[in-house]
Order: structure tokens, then C-alpha cells, then sequence
């Protein structure tokens, strides 16, 4: 038999598990419709929302730091995007970096978007 502390720790865990991992594993939908975020990629750094890293392996991908595996199956992702062709139809305005370490946020206040 369970003592109720185990069964309100659990709760208390699990409540907490998708903040851990949310919105790292990205699958690029092919309709606008399918996406929870329409993204635009921007030409200058200054201009992004978030600095994004293209992470090779799945395992590296976690937190919400930019740090984007992007998977082959839709039920694979956390989060699924569309590439808007105007900055104006877009909820994110991402820059792809070379450098794993120059991935992050510069306007925290798009953070929801991911999570």
C-alpha cells in the first residue's frame, strides 16, 4: 500500500516533468494549419527573438534555451512549426547560429511560445 506522501510526490514530479523538456524536439510542418508556432527566420541576429542551434542528436535537445533537434515524425515533437515567408505572420523570429553557446533567448517575453 502507498503512504499519501509518495502519491503527492509523484504529483509534485510530474507536474513539473514537461517544463524540463518542452519545445526542444521541433518537426517542421508542411500547412501553416498543423503548426503551434509560425516561425520566421530573420537575416540579422539582433532581430530574433531566439538564437537557435540545430542540435544533431535528440539527447542534447532539452530545456527551452534554443537548443532544436528537429525530428522526422510529427508525434516525435514537442512542439511542431511552420515557416512563414513574412515577418509579419510570424509569432517567432528565430536566427540560426553556428555556436551551441551563442543559442538563447534575447526577448524572454517569447518564451511561451515554446513551452
Amino acid at each position: 500500500m502507498r503512504t499519501p506522501c509518495f502519491s503527492v510526490l509523484l504529483l509534485f514530479l510530474w507536474g513539473f516533468q514537461p517544463l524540463g523538456s518542452a519545445a526542444q524536439k521541433i518537426f517542421s510542418a508542411e500547412h501553416e494549419s498543423r503548426a503551434d508556432v509560425k516561425v520566421f527566420v530573420v537575416d540579422y541576429e539582433s532581430r530574433a527573438d531566439l538564437l537557435v542551434f540545430k542540435e544533431e542528436y535528440e539527447s542534447r535537445a532539452a530545456g527551452n534555451e534554443g537548443l532544436w533537434h528537429f525530428v522526422e515524425y510529427e508525434s516525435r515533437a514537442d512542439k511542431k512549426i511552420f515557416f512563414v515567408d513574412y515577418e509579419s505572420r510570424a509569432d517567432l523570429k528565430v536566427f540560426f547560429v553556428a555556436y551551441e553557446s551563442r543559442a538563447g533567448w534575447q526577448n524572454k517575453s517569447m518564451q511561451h511560445w515554446l513551452y
